[in-house]
C-alpha cells in the first residue's frame, strides 16, 4: 500500500451519481501506463451509486442522464 500524501489525497476522493434515466452506464477506468476499462456498472432511474477513486481508478466516465455530485459541486450528464 503506497502512503505518499498525494495517494492519500486521491483516495479520498468520492463522487456520488444518481441515475435520472435507465440504463446509465459508469465505467471505471484504470490508472497506469494504459487507461483501460476495468469496471463497468449500470444504473436505473433514482438508483444511486457511490465511487471513490483509487489506487486503481482514475478517471470514471458516464453514459446517460445522470445528476453527479462531487467536492467540486453538482452537475448533469447526458444527453
Amino acid at each position: 500500500m503506497q502512503t505518499d500524501l498525494s495517494m492519500g489525497e486521491v483516495l479520498g476522493d468520492f463522487i456520488m451519481v444518481k441515475a435520472l434515466e435507465d440504463g446509465v452506464t459508469i465505467i471505471g477506468l484504470t490508472r497506469g501506463k494504459e487507461t483501460k476499462f476495468h469496471h463497468t456498472e449500470k444504473l436505473d432511474q433514482g438508483e444511486v451509486m457511490i465511487f471513490q477513486f483509487t489506487q486503481h481508478t482514475s478517471a470514471i466516465k458516464i453514459r446517460g442522464k445522470a445528476e453527479i455530485l462531487t467536492k467540486h459541486g453538482p452537475m448533469v450528464a447526458g444527453r
